[in-house]
């Protein structure tokens, strides 16, 4: 599970069971389980990407948004969808263990991120700008964190990671790292690279003074021992488990409203990526 994916929306449906349930459900809001604090994801205000997402989910179902927030990313699903506080997280890993998934809304992937000035070639992990780089911003716990291990360039940075830390909760030491921060190393020139989930970056490099370039990480990367590390992911909504019925509600407005989903997604600069064709 990469961990951009813990920062998320998670939205609310009543659960339909009979016809005439259906209808008073019909009448109810669509409680909105989002983070108060995740952008360019959610907050309290209302102004991340998931948020538009969730109003158009709304909008499609005929239904009022309202939202309930959560702190915590590490526990939201258990202590909200599995609560029945919510019935519908938005943006989780499609195939995501612990909740049925709809079919993908948007696939996209990790981007390095380096000043358009620098016109550096940043193809891939193999690329001569990452060994010279002074300074790489990367999020541990993520898939660069893997791949700079590989490529021996993860001790260097380690007390520089360290500075990037942005946050940390008092209990159980829940350690945050703001996606605003690391852009902002790399437009003030302190960085030359950061290695970033592309939806949570894109806001950042979008409203930069310094131009930035994002350049997508190309999916097939292996780590030292041989094994791959997937870069691209596909990301759904979830249900829990004992609620088809929703889920094949939420599969019908992804189907109906792709386009504007899609639109909404470019409009905030989401680099998109091709769903890679069935095995």
């Amino acid at each position: 599970m990469h961990m951009n994916k813990f920062f998320i929306t998670a939205l609310c449906l009543g659960t339909s069971l009979t016809i005439p349930q259906a209808q008073a459900e019909q009448n109810k809001p669509l409680k909105v389980c989002a983070a108060e604090n995740e952008m360019p994801y959610s907050n309290k205000a209302g102004e991340g990407f998931e948020n538009k997402l969730a109003e158009l989910v709304g909008k499609a179902l005929g239904r009022k948004i309202e939202y309930l927030t959560w702190s915590d990313p590490r526990y939201y699903i258990r202590d909200t969808l599995d609560k029945g506080l919510c019935d519908v997280a938005m943006g989780v890993d499609k195939g995501d263990p612990r909740v049925l998934t709809t079919q993908l809304y948007y696939r996209s992937g990790y981007v390095f991120i380096s000043r358009e000035a620098d016109k550096l070639n940043l193809e891939n992990w193999d690329s001569e700008a990452l060994r010279k780089a002074q300074r790489i911003a990367f999020v541990p716990g993520t898939p660069p964190e893997v791949m700079m291990k590989a490529i021996g360039r993860y001790n260097d940075m380690f007390n520089y990671s360290q500075e990037l830390v942005g946050f940390k909760s008092a209990r159980n030491q829940y350690i945050k790292y703001e996606t605003s921060k690391l852009v902002s190393e790399i437009s003030s020139g302190h960085a030359e690279i950061a290695a970033l989930w592309g939806p949570s970056a894109a806001r950042y490099v979008k409203a930069s003074t310094t131009p930035l370039v994002m350049t997508m990480i190309p999916d097939n990367n292996v780590r030292a021992d041989g094994q791959k590390v997937d870069f691209h992911f596909s990301t759904s909504m979830g249900v829990r488990k004992n609620d088809p019925t929703l889920l094949a509600q939420l599969n019908k407005v992804i189907e109906d409203n792709r386009n504007e989903i899609t639109e909404l997604l470019e409009e905030e600069g989401v680099p998109l990526v091709a769903e890679p064709d069935a095995p």
